[in-house]
């Protein structure tokens, strides 16, 4: 593998396992960057890596439930140990479960909330420290990438209720670090899709998203997305992309 425009770097991705996590950990290894992948299926956290290193790339699997707060300081800590930085996060973990309200399970909602803003704040606190750390190093900064969704925009149906709260509640919190952490020199940034083939959307959890037509965004459109955020230079930030299928209307 050639050298890349994040040769020297550890990346940190969570929810690695499948979609859009896979796809991106594929990109920052192919770009030079030592991917710590996180997720709970251990089986494909090692078929990711073996891909990686298959390629020229460097990897390594952490098996974490983003919602077990222990679980994850536990392994941002054993690689920040490791390599002695954390040059990216990336919030990747993501759960669905749209529908009605009134026909729908309290632990759906409650699931929701854990993984897709419990999970982002457990990554991003435990993870933080090192960031800070790393940005005052020879790369001149470090980056904190979240995906989110045009549902953290505008709520796009009302089956979307839960779902849509939780992604504009990361993106409140996205803003709010970036304020903060703009003098420290790490950038933040979300990404907010549209619909995207991936597991979540085509029955790997309950109700995938209602307002497309035409062809869905594929993992890789959002993994380039995260790569363009992440490869700027030391004095630019690209603090939001909303991508979306050409004919997604909503």
């Amino acid at each position: 593998m050639a050298v890349g425009r994040l040769n020297g770097t550890i990346a940190l991705v969570t929810g690695a396992s499948s979609g859009i996590g896979w796809a991106t950990a594929v990109a920052l290894a192919a770009e030079g960057a030592t991917v710590a992948a996180l997720a709970r299926r251990v089986d494909r956290l090692e078929e990711l890596v073996s891909a990686i290193r298959a390629d020229g790339g460097q990897a390594q699997a952490h098996q974490v439930d983003v919602t077990d707060d222990t679980a994850v300081a536990a392994a941002v800590r054993s690689v920040g140990t490791q390599h002695g930085r954390i040059d990216v996060l990336v919030n990747n973990a993501g759960f669905l479960a749209n529908g009605p309200a009134l026909q729908a399970e309290l632990a759906d909602w409650r699931r929701t909330i854990d993984v897709n803003v419990g999970g982002v704040l457990n990554a991003t606190h435990s993870a933080l420290p090192y960031l800070v750390d790393a940005a005052s190093g020879r790369r001149g900064v470090a980056d904190i990438v979240t995906i989110s969704s045009v549902a953290g925009r505008r709520v796009p149906s009302p089956s979307s209720n839960v779902y849509a709260a939780s992604k504009h509640a990361v993106g409140a919190f996205a803003e709010a670090l970036r304020q903060e952490l703009t003098s420290k020199r790490v950038r933040v940034g979300v990404i907010e899709p549209g619909v995207v083939r991936t597991e979540m959307t085509t029955g790997g959890s309950k109700g995938a998203p209602d307002a497309t037509t035409g062809n869905p965004l594929s993992p890789t459109d959002i993994a380039a997305a995260v790569i363009y955020m992440v490869t700027q230079p030391p004095h630019a930030a690209v603090n939001e992309i909303l991508l979306r299928p050409t004919e997604q209307v909503v």
